[in-house]
C-alpha cells in the first residue's frame, strides 16, 4: 500500500523522531573512504556482524541494494546535551534505535520491501552469528549508513535537511527507502 510521503513522515513523527525529511535516493553516493573508515574498527563491530563490512555485501552490492528504491525518509533524534557527556548520548542513541525499531515495525508493515537503515551496528542480537551461521532475523537486521557506505551529513545536505542543529546538540541519523 503506497501511502504519501507526509502520511509517512507523520508516522516517523509519531515513533518519536525530532526531524524527519524526505529523501530521494538518486543523491546517495557510496563512498570508498567511509568504508575504510569502518575497516579502522574504531566501533569493534567491523568484521564482527553481517550488517557491518564486511559481512553486509562490498560497496558495489550495498549501491546496487541502495539502487533499487528511489525515495525514502530520513529520521533524525536530536537531542540537547553536553558532547562530553557520554552517557546521555548513550541514551540519546538508545532513544534513537527504539525510534527506529517502532518506525521499521510500522513501515514494514505497509513496505514490506524497505530498506531500514540505522544509525551504528545492529543490535537485534547480543550476539550475532557472522560469519558462521546465516542472520537469524535477516529481515529485521539493519546496517548502518556508513555501514553501506555514505556520509551522513552529505545526505541530510543533499536532500535539504539539516545535520547539525547547532552548539550542544547532536542528532543520530536513519533512513529508510521505501521504493
Amino acid at each position: 500500500m503506497a501511502e504519501s510521503m507526509e502520511t509517512v513522515k507523520e508516522l516517523a513523527l509519531n515513533c518519536g523522531f525530532s526531524h524527519v525529511g524526505e529523501l530521494d535516493v538518486s543523491t546517495i553516493r557510496v563512498r570508498t573512504e567511509v568504508r575504510d573508515a569502518c575497516a579502522a574498527d574504531k566501533c569493534q563491530s567491523y568484521g564482527k556482524r553481517w550488517t557491518c563490512p564486511p559481512g553486509c555485501g562490498t560497496l558495489e552490492e550495498c549501491d546496487a541494494r541502495i539502487k533499487k528504491y528511489r525515495r525514502g525518509v530520513i529520521l533524525q533524534t536530536t537531542a540537547e546535551l553536553d558532547t562530553m557527556d557520554f552517557e546521555a548520548i548513550g541514551e540519546l542513541g538508545m532513544n534513537h534505535g527504539k525510534n527506529m525499531e517502532g518506525f521499521a515495525k510500522e513501515i514494514r508493515a505497509r513496505y514490506p520491501s524497505c530498506l531500514v537503515i540505522g544509525a551504528g551496528a545492529c543490535m537485534r542480537c547480543q550476539t550475532c552469528t557472522y560469519p558462521d551461521e546465516p542472520c537469524r532475523f535477516p529481515n529485521e537486521a539493519s546496517a548502518s549508513m556508513e555501514a553501506l557506505g555514505m556520509i551522513v551529513s552529505d545526505v541530510c545536505k543533499d536532500n535539504n535537511l539539516p545535520y547539525y542543529y547547532g552548539a550542544g546538540t547532536l542528532t543520530f541519523v536513519g533512513c529508510v527507502l521505501l521504493d
